[in-house]
C-alpha cells in the first residue's frame, strides 16, 4: 500500500481520491470546503479541512511521508502555485500539479512540480483519437509527441510475424507487449518470431503520428 495525498477534492481531486482509494492505497484529502471534505470522507484514509496554502498545515499533516502530493485546487492558479513551492521545499518526492493553462504549467514546472496535469486538454486528446482511430482501445502520452498506444491488430499485421513487419525500422514504433485476449496472457517484449493473430491486442511505443501511420497501413 502507498501513502498518497489529494489537495483540492474538486470534481478532478475527488473522482482522483476515490479511485486511489479503491485501488487499495491510503490517501490523505485536504479542503478549505468543510463539504467537499465531507463528500470525499468514505472514500479516503483521512479527510481534512485545512488550508495547504500554509507551509505549517502541510508539515504538521506529515506530507514528506507521502509517496506522491496531487495538487487539484481547481482555477486558482496562484494557489496551486503556492502550494506546489511548499511540497518542494518540504521534500516531496513526488509532485503532480493540475494547470489552469499552459504558461500555468510552466510557472508550477519552475516552482517544483514533478508532473502536469491537464485534464481537459489530455481527455480532448484521448477522445479525438480515439473518435479518428476506432482500433485504439487506450493511449497514454509520455514525453512531447511520444505515446504508449494500446490498438487492436489492424488487418494488415494479422498472420505476419514481428520480423517481417519490421515496425521499428519501417515507422520508428516498437510493441513493447501483446495481450492474447483469447489466452487472456500479457506477452511482453514478444520475440522476433511471433505471429499476430486477429484476437491480440498490440501495446506500442513510438511517436503518436508514427502510431497512426503503421495502424492505417
Amino acid at each position: 500500500m502507498k501513502k498518497f495525498c489529494v489537495i483540492g477534492v474538486g470534481n478532478f481531486g475527488y473522482h482522483l481520491a476515490r479511485a486511489l482509494y479503491e485501488n487499495g492505497q491510503e490517501v490523505l484529502a485536504i479542503d478549505l470546503n468543510q463539504e467537499k471534505v465531507q463528500r470525499i470522507k468514505d472514500y479516503a484514509s483521512v479527510a481534512i479541512q485545512g488550508d495547504a496554502a500554509s507551509r505549517e498545515f502541510l508539515a504538521a499533516n506529515g506530507i514528506d511521508e507521502m509517496e506522491a502530493v496531487v495538487v487539484a485546487t481547481g482555477e486558482r492558479s496562484h494557489l496551486s502555485t503556492l502550494i506546489t513551492l511548499f511540497l518542494k521545499e518540504l521534500g516531496v518526492k513526488r509532485i503532480l500539479s493540475k494547470a489552469v493553462d499552459e504558461d500555468h504549467g510552466r510557472v508550477l514546472e519552475k516552482v517544483g512540480a514533478s508532473e502536469i496535469i491537464h485534464p481537459e486538454k489530455d481527455m480532448a486528446i484521448k477522445t479525438a483519437r480515439a473518435m479518428s482511430y476506432p482500433n485504439i482501445l487506450d493511449f497514454i502520452p509520455l514525453a512531447e509527441e511520444y505515446s504508449i498506444t494500446e490498438a487492436a491488430a489492424p488487418r494488415a499485421f494479422i498472420g505476419k510475424d514481428l520480423i517481417t513487419l519490421d515496425l521499428r525500422r519501417k515507422h520508428q514504433i516498437t510493441i513493447i507487449a501483446l495481450k492474447e485476449v483469447l489466452s487472456d496472457r500479457l506477452v511482453t517484449a514478444p520475440s522476433p518470431d511471433y505471429v499476430i493473430k486477429d484476437s491480440d491486442i498490440l501495446i506500442m511505443l513510438g511517436r503518436s503520428e508514427d502510431i497512426d501511420r503503421a495502424l492505417k497501413s
